[in-house]
């Protein structure tokens, strides 16, 4: 287990170099995506003017107040409450983000499937996971929300935060077939068949 500490955006190499079990903190950029902003890219065919190549995405749908646009408040927007969301609802769109736009890391809740754990290894990524519950740790990484895209959707907009030791994150699926949900449920199934076996029940 390794602790990488990446300022951001970061390489194909540098994704490849991260492990299942390595913990990741971000420094620099990171965007908020949730579903409506991804439906509207890539089944509406609506740009973003963001560039997110070699970026990492968070899974939110932020709990933000207007205060107008000052120096402290580029955007308009300070950060309230940003919490993770699960992230199994946004599966199908996890090569696109890789293959069109160039993201490399997606952070998230619950982890993603077998499609996503093929994105990251053909193309190179890492999924971060977020325990729920974390949200008020998780906005105090935040420093400022700098710009706001897609707005009109708000609060599911493209949101460009600027971080400071977001983290440490665990990796639960790497870019080499390594996936800590899968391990785990295999753990635990094979620790209810022991205790089955102890007992005399047979499992099914």
């Amino acid at each position: 287990m390794a602790h990488h500490e990446f300022n951001m955006p970061i390489t194909e190499a540098q994704a490849r170099a991260v492990r299942v079990n390595d913990t990741v903190t971000l420094n620099g950029t990171l965007y908020g995506i949730r579903d409506a902003t991804q439906i509207h890219m890539f089944d509406h065919g609506r740009k973003t003017r963001f560039d997110l190549k070699g970026h990492a995405v968070v899974h939110t749908a932020p709990n933000v107040r207007w205060v107008g646009e000052t120096q402290a408040a580029p955007s308009g927007y300070e950060p309230i409450c940003i919490g993770t969301t699960t992230s199994a609802r946004m599966e199908r769109f996890t090569r696109p983000l890789m293959e069109q736009y160039g993201v490399r890391i997606i952070i998230g809740k619950g982890g993603l499937f077998a499609a996503s754990q093929k994105a990251f290894s053909d193309i190179g990524g890492i999924y971060l996971a977020v325990i729920g519950g974390a949200a008020a740790l998780e906005t105090t990484w935040i420093e400022q929300i700098e710009e706001v895209d897609l707005d009109d959707l708000n609060p599911e907009s493209l949101w460009k935060f600027r971080v400071k030791g977001f983290g440490p994150l665990l990796v639960s699926m790497d870019a080499h077939g390594g996936n800590l949900y899968t391990e785990v449920n295999k753990s635990a199934k094979d620790n209810r068949a022991e205790v089955l076996a102890a007992l005399g029940v047979k499992s099914s």
